[in-house]
């Protein structure tokens, strides 16, 4: 149901305060979401790629 009743400027400025900590929130917990993802992926290649592309013979020497 909407709530069609005019609202004060300071209920407003609340609500909208409110809202962008909710949005920060969101995007915070959506870039720590995609970072995890990213790093799982990796990882991933990481451990199914041939060790000698990674480590090529001599590489510790340069």
């Amino acid at each position: 149901m909407v709530e069609t009743r005019i609202k004060s400027n300071a209920e407003q400025a609340a609500a909208e305060q409110r809202r962008a900590l909710q949005r920060r929130a969101f995007r915070r917990n959506q870039v720590a979401g995609l970072l995890i993802l990213a790093t799982a992926i990796v990882a991933w290649w990481l451990a199914h790629t041939n060790p000698g592309w990674i480590f090529p013979a001599g590489w510790w020497r340069w």
